[in-house]
């Protein structure tokens, strides 16, 4: 089917979302979709001009279900005011990572149906590209809440996909380990998961090494690329150009859904890596080339500007409009004065770490990479050039 580069993307968003408040002291704040709305308006890139901009939806209580047990959904129903009676830290619920706040319910709704809504389109056939900037809460497990993740979503569009006779291919390349949606698969071939992401030993959620590749029937279909603190865009991406196209052509996945978490970059406050809007558009380039249907959630990310200009960038890539000017348009600056954010510059500066801890951080890489094409290749045919059954 051929796509029409500038009407074949859907973005999904909803002023609802700034209802929703994990707290003033809490890592991830929601208005950073906002701000990622107001840099990509001021770019001249929303519908209809670029694209098509829908309403998210919540996800309904069966979808939810069809991972999440019932058990789950009632503590979160119950929490929805924004108080328990209760201790349900059982839940992974309570002070910290994943605070009770009015709304809790209805904010894990929508980040859950927007993902659900992406995965409906790109299968109907009416756009390739769908970005739910709300998605990819890739920690939540089918009991409890992980890691500011309440539902997780990236799992529930991928059974969406499935369900639809589909073959998936989940890329994630967020700093943490997508372990929720690791754990989901990890007995199963129907589904390939891929992940990037700071070394475990040195960062939450401490899963997600190299000789995690999945069990039973899922052997080789559970891939994990480790990286070592101070992974800069060069060690990045040659690990990236060097797991990702061999497998993806063997797998020869329908459709892909990516977690497209920037708390990679160097001056994020919750993570050690290096990258910068190069590594990550490099990335983002990639995945546009595979020319396949593709559903786009976004993920982690904790400092606000960083993730406004990068999915800026990411939808400017998905809608074939080079973005070449270098300072943030002047609206832009103004918002993000009155946050008391100081960035002029649409791309990172350059950035690259001193020679000893990028050479540190290639020795990891290889070692990662090595290991995956000593293992993963091997077990799936990919040396005597088979396909994936």
């Amino acid at each position: 089917m051929l796509f029409s580069s500038t009407r074949s993307c859907l973005l999904l968003y909803n002023e609802d979302y700034l209802k929703f408040d994990y707290g003033p002291s809490h890592p991830l704040q929601v208005n950073r979709l906002k701000l990622t709305m107001d840099l990509i308006e001021a770019y001249g890139l929303l519908p209809p001009r670029k694209g098509r901009l829908e309403k998210t939806r919540p996800a309904t209580k069966e979808e939810v279900l069809t991972f999440h047990t019932h058990d789950y959904f009632r503590i979160l129903q119950e929490a929805n005011s924004g108080h328990s009676d209760f201790d349900l830290s059982a839940y992974g619920l309570g002070p910290g990572d994943n605070p009770i706040f009015p709304g809790i319910l209805d904010w894990a709704c929508y980040c859950a149906g927007g993902a659900l809504q992406a995965g409906e389109w790109v299968t109907s056939g009416r756009k390739r590209i769908a970005f739910h900037l709300a998605g990819g809460m890739h920690h939540a497990h089918k009991n409890m809440a992980s890691g500011f993740c309440y539902l997780n979503d990236p799992v529930l569009v991928i059974l969406y996909l499935l369900s639809q006779g589909k073959k998936v291919a989940y890329i994630d390349i967020d700093a943490h380990h997508g372990d929720g949606v690791q754990e989901a698969f990890y007995g199963t071939n129907k589904v390939l998961t891929i992940s990037f992401h700071q070394n475990g030993t040195t960062l939450f959620p401490s899963t997600g090494f190299v000789q995690e590749i999945g069990t039973g029937q899922g052997v080789g279909y559970a891939v994990n690329v480790p990286l070592y603190p101070w992974t800069d865009d060069e060690v990045f991406s040659w690990a990236f150009m060097e797991v990702i196209p061999p497998i993806l052509e063997a797998y020869a996945p329908d459709v892909i859904v990516t977690q497209l978490g920037v708390d990679t970059f160097y001056n994020d406050p919750l993570a050690n890596l290096s990258l910068t809007t190069k590594g990550f558009c490099r990335a983002v380039n990639f995945f546009k080339g595979l020319n396949l249907p593709w559903v786009a959630l976004g993920g982690g990310g904790y400092h606000q500007v960083n993730v406004a200009r990068a999915w800026t960038l990411a939808w400017s890539i998905m809608v074939e409009e080079e973005l070449d000017q270098k300072e943030l348009p002047h609206s832009f600056q103004e918002t993000i004065r009155r946050l008391d954010f100081h960035e002029q510059w649409l791309r990172s500066e350059d950035f690259q770490e001193d020679s000893v801890k990028k050479e540190r951080a290639f020795v990891d890489a290889r070692r990662a990479v090595r290991a995956i094409k000593d293992t993963i290749y091997p077990l799936l045919n990919m040396y005597g050039g088979g396909q994936w059954m």
